[in-house]
């Protein structure tokens, strides 16, 4: 019996690792970027282009254009259309449409991400190798959590994903905003991780599984058999300590004070990395999350290699095998979905507020950046509740929903990088980060102030920017919804974004004031130096997509409907 479990267990690591691929290139990607050091010759390659070459690797061995079905034997590795749901290592990953669409997306903000950095002056230093091997150590935990299949490896992958963060908050030695703002980071995240850890006991403890699809089921009997007053109080309990650590890295509130100082005190690139990266993985969890332990899957999933044996082995409730349909009652979970829906609602709509009304006082672009993302947050969280209320009622409009979600992700990515990349050219022209020294930024350099202009304005959603497609997605899965459920909550989250759409618009144009209205004062930053012609071109890259894309988005809507409705259906 020992040797076959081990026979066993050998099979499924080894085909496991054909759906790792990625995240395996990104660990060889880091070994030879620290072991690059103890080489002389190794002084003239910069670290940025090893981590290019790795990322464009890791990408082209995800496939996202043509997912491989990695169920099968490794010597058959078939291209298909819709990628299956796979469980990797035992049911501790997940590998599916929605995982190799959103890693796909990390993927590309990390090549945009390593060229801003090569082009901007902030981390051309000594420490450099340093800092590119803290960002891709956290975009792996990145990669884990969305992938996380098993309550344990969601705490991990939190962690992996958090502690190379905090140095990086710190990468500026010598400046005590940034050895404060890590200072909060770490203490913030170890505190989160703290409350989320015993959160996740608490449910681990009373569902007797750490696996998502079995707590799920567990869940479900416990709710057809009716919950107790006691279960009921570790259910809530659980879920809102669970929340706190997830909210955490949305920086949703009232999780979010760590992220203004962080982003004041860390460089504009590290907090363009904190702001995109971060939230894309956080919510990718979120939502995976949610349905893990919100909705039943109404057919069995292929495993990877050993079919029977999978992390709940010892579980009453095999992944396998067709009575997990007839044990579970059809509207059983219903309290439970409402439940964490209205929560999930409930901390959008607060912190799409208070990002939005906060931003108005600040006079630090970052800070005010640091709030936009505050609010975005608020924003991408909305559309969690309508997959939630509709994942059983009709599956392929939840599918819809989720793929509006990564619409929105996607469009994002190309906004607020090009936003933290006019902080970062600014800094490095004027030496300043102050929204007051912008002033007159349409005579002093033309190109920046158009582009900064166009991005702002496509932050507040305005047509016909590509802002507004990703807005619109969230709204209209928001009216979906509620057209389909009657879900009084639906509707009124849709208004609530609506008017923070329009309180937005003011704290967004005031900067675009700023730079085309308001004179240069004589106390204001002088332009020490002209943007390169590769700094500007690197911008206008990251702006004509968001100028243009309203004309062709619907092929980038259909790729990514397509990757993500196996989340649901």
């Amino acid at each position: 019996m020992f040797f076959t479990l081990v026979n066993h267990l050998t099979s499924d690591t080894l085909a496991s690792l054909m759906g790792f691929g990625a995240e395996l290139v990104l660990c060889a990607t880091i070994l030879v970027i620290l072991l690059a050091r103890m080489f002389r010759f190794s002084e003239k390659i910069d670290a940025v282009y090893l981590a290019l070459v790795g990322s464009m690797v890791a990408l082209a061995i995800l496939s996202p254009l043509a997912p491989w079905d990695v169920s099968l034997s490794p010597a058959r590795m078939v291209a298909i259309g819709d990628l299956p749901r796979v469980e990797l290592f035992t049911g501790m990953l997940v590998h599916d449409g929605f995982a190799a669409v959103t890693k796909a997306t990390l993927l590309v903000f990390l090549l945009l991400f390593f060229v801003l950095v090569s082009l901007t002056k902030a981390h051309r230093q000594e420490d450099n190798t340093d800092f590119i091997s803290l960002i891709l150590g956290a975009t792996l935990g990145m990669f884990l959590m969305v992938s996380a299949n098993h309550m344990l490896m969601v705490f991990l992958a939190i962690e992996m994903a958090s502690v190379p963060s905090y140095a990086l908050a710190a990468m500026r030695r010598g400046d005590p905003k940034g050895s404060e703002a890590a200072l909060k980071y770490a203490v913030y995240g170890a505190g989160t991780a703290g409350v989320m850890l015993y959160g996740i006991s608490l449910l681990c403890g009373i569902l007797n599984s750490a696996h998502l699809p079995t707590m799920a089921v567990r869940l479900s009997e416990m709710a057809g058999d009716g919950f107790t007053p006691a279960q009921k109080v570790i259910l809530v309990m659980a879920a809102l300590m669970i929340l706190a650590g997830l909210a955490f890295k949305l920086s949703a509130v009232p999780f979010h004070q760590w992220c203004p100082d962080v982003f004041e005190g860390a460089t504009a690139e590290v907090g363009a990395f904190l702001s995109v990266a971060s939230k894309a993985a956080a919510l990718a969890l979120l939502l995976r999350v949610a349905l893990g332990l919100g909705a039943i899957e109404s057919a069995p999933k292929p495993l990877i290699a050993l079919g029977e044996i999978t992390a709940n082995t010892t579980e009453a409730k095999p992944a396998t095998g067709g009575e997990t349909e007839e044990a579970t009652p059809g509207d059983a979970m219903q309290p439970v979905r409402t439940f964490i829906s209205l929560l999930i609602a409930v901390v959008a709509a607060v912190t799409c507020t208070f990002g939005n009304l906060a931003a108005f006082a600040q006079t630090n672009i970052k800070r005010l950046l640091a709030y936009s993302t505050i609010a975005h947050a608020g924003y991408m969280m909305m559309a969690v509740p309508p997959i939630l209320t509709l994942a059983s009622i009709n599956p392929e409009a939840a599918g819809s929903c989720a793929g509006y979600l990564a619409l929105y992700v996607a469009i994002y990515l190309l906004m607020n990088l090009g936003a933290f990349a006019v902080a970062a050219l600014v800094r490095d022209v004027t030496g300043s980060e102050q929204i007051a020294d912008y002033a007159g930024m349409i005579q002093r350099s033309k190109p920046i102030a158009i582009c900064f202009t166009i991005l702002l304005i496509s932050l507040v959603g305005l047509p016909p920017l590509a802002g507004f497609i990703g807005k619109f997605a969230i709204f209209a899965g928001l009216a979906h919804g509620y057209l389909l459920t009657g879900e009084t909550y639906l509707v009124v989250l849709l208004a609530i974004g609506c008017l923070n759409t329009v309180v937005s618009l003011f704290y967004y144009l005031r900067v675009v004031k700023v730079m085309t209205i308001d004179p240069v004062q004589p106390e204001a930053a002088p332009m020490q130096e002209s943007p390169g012609m590769l700094q500007l071109g690197y911008l206008w890259g990251l702006t004509v997509p968001v100028l243009v894309l309203i004309a062709g988005w619907d092929f980038l809507n259909v790729w990514l409907q397509a990757a993500v409705r196996g989340l649901v259906i």
